[in-house]
């Protein structure tokens, strides 16, 4: 019942910046635990930030911390992920997902297999 649709994916070169949107829709917005994962060609899906409901905690992956930001307007029912000085090992098709559940702990919400919502993804590619 919950659709996500991720947009603002492409190219850009090393050291550039790329902004991504999740419009979120059907559920409660608010109360959702909200992520960014990431999945390369021929590797496996990877946790890259989440932010949990309004005025919540954020956490990042350790390879784009400093460098990538996680936002979210309740307003708008939307999620951003900033993402800054970045390499080509960034390239990847990027996956937003939310979870209805609001109290996972700080492992839990970096377990792709614990998000029941997913968007169809957005390609982001980083040339050198």
């Amino acid at each position: 019942q919950v659709q996500l649709v991720e947009s603002g994916g492409g190219l850009v070169q090393a050291g550039g910046s790329l902004t991504l949107s999740c419009a979120a829709s059907g559920g409660t917005f608010s109360s959702y635990t909200m992520g960014w994962f990431r999945q390369a060609p021929g590797k496996e899906r990877e946790f890259v930030a989440v932010r949990s409901r309004s005025g919540g905690n954020t956490a990042y992956a350790d390879s784009v911390k400093g460098r990538f930001t996680i936002s979210r307007d309740n307003a708008k029912n939307t999620v951003y992920l900033q993402m800054n000085s970045l390499k080509p090992e960034d390239t990847a098709v990027y996956y937003c997902a939310a979870s209805a559940t609001s109290t996972y702990n700080e492992y839990q919400r970096r377990v792709a297999a614990l998000y029941e919502y997913w968007g169809q993804g957005t390609q982001v590619t980083v040339s050198s």
